[in-house]
């Protein structure tokens, strides 16, 4: 378990600082399995989750939904037969900050579950 996962969101307003160029990298080997993807010209996190079936993908998502609302921090999710996509990023400033980093480590908790 990363020590991101150790971690909470805090507020973000629209003046928080975006993640740097320099601090990306460092946070990105911290969430191995996530890919820093440009969706309409924000900079977002996304990895795709395999599951044996319906029930188990709608199972997680309903795990992450959970997580979600806990933290106050909300994710896009995809959810189809066998696997959900996850993004994660900040609306209020129109990128990532290092809340989303510690969401992603979280949600990858939530496979342990």
């Amino acid at each position: 378990m990363s020590e991101l996962s150790q971690q909470s969101c805090e507020a973000c307003r629209a003046d928080a600082p975006k993640v740097s160029d320099a601090e990306l990298p460092e946070l990105m080997r911290m969430i191995p399995d996530w890919q820093p993807v440009v969706v309409d010209g924000v900079l977002q996190l996304k990895r795709e989750f395999k599951f044996k079936n319906f029930k188990q993908a709608m199972a997680f998502s309903n795990r992450l939904a959970e997580l979600a609302e806990a933290e106050g921090h909300h994710p896009g999710i995809f959810t189809e037969w066998g696997k959900v996509t996850v993004t994660w990023w900040s609306h209020s400033i129109q990128g990532l900050h290092r809340n989303d980093f510690i969401m992603a480590a979280k949600t990858d908790t939530l496979l342990e579950a």
